[in-house]
């Protein structure tokens, strides 16, 4: 009896990588923008049809907003509300619009899109003292919460600091592909990510992450660092150049 040739061996699962054309954003006086370029190749022996999807999230800070309020006739901010783990910078780049790609629960549970990405509000009422003033934090939203989400992300769009394209990745050839990243003059110094993944028959196969860091250069860079790391001495300074300033501004329009 003839034997049986040994079964083939399962084909390698398909796979993502992805590299930027640049990951160190300097940022100086005269920055008005960065646009990065991400390329990458979808290897798959199978050639099935694939989607790409690209997130780039730039530092996580927390958002104050307050709405504004009709009292005895004046117009008055409200008690204001802090949103946690609100991204400074968020983009979504696709092959072609999401809900095409995966389920609704896909995305959600992946954060892909601006519909889906997490933006905590504070669990707890607390209060905060700014500047000398003391406001009420409020947390317990209940249904407006979705109000004061939405807001969040209309502010974030007119800024150019959310966005989503839904053909903003395109493949250039076989299993290659590319997409641009946008950074706007207003873009938060720190850390970004950018994740890149492959979905196949609506589930993510493969994901790769990348990082592009964003940061000061020259004299503001030196500001910065002083501003944040030795605060007392940043002020301390601010008032001996500010002082000396208003004094000779003032004896300069006396004169005239």
């Amino acid at each position: 009896m003839a034997e049986l040739p040994p079964p083939l061996p399962a084909p390698p699962p398909a796979a993502v990588s992805a590299a930027l054309t640049t990951t160190n954003v300097r940022v100086t006086s005269s920055f008005s923008g960065a646009r990065i370029v991400l390329y990458g190749a979808v290897f798959d022996p199978t050639a099935r049809a694939s989607d790409v999807v690209v997130i780039v999230r730039g530092p996580d800070a927390p958002l104050r907003l307050a709405r504004k309020t009709k009292v005895a006739g004046v117009w008055v901010n409200s008690r204001p509300v802090v949103f946690e783990g609100a991204p400074g910078f968020y983009m979504a780049a696709s092959t072609r619009p999401l809900g095409q790609i995966a389920s609704f629960s896909t995305l959600r549970k992946l954060g892909a899109g601006v519909d889906h990405l997490r933006i905590n509000a504070p669990m707890e009422q607390r209060t905060e003292t700014r500047y000398g003033v003391r406001d009420v934090v409020v947390s317990g939203l209940g249904a407006d919460y979705l109000d004061w989400r939405r807001a969040v992300v209309r502010l974030k769009e007119a800024a150019g600091l959310y966005a989503a394209d839904e053909r903003g990745v395109t493949f250039v050839d076989k299993g290659l592909f590319r997409a641009q990243i946008e950074l706007p003059a207003s873009a938060p110094i720190g850390v970004y990510s950018a994740e890149i993944l492959l979905f196949q028959d609506g589930q993510p196969v493969s994901r790769r992450i990348r990082g592009l860091t964003v940061e000061k250069a020259g004299t503001e860079r030196t500001l910065y660092l002083l501003a944040h790391d030795r605060p007392w001495l940043y002020g301390f300074a601010s008032v001996a150049i500010a002082l000396p300033a208003g004094w000779g501004a003032s004896v300069a329009f006396r004169r005239n």
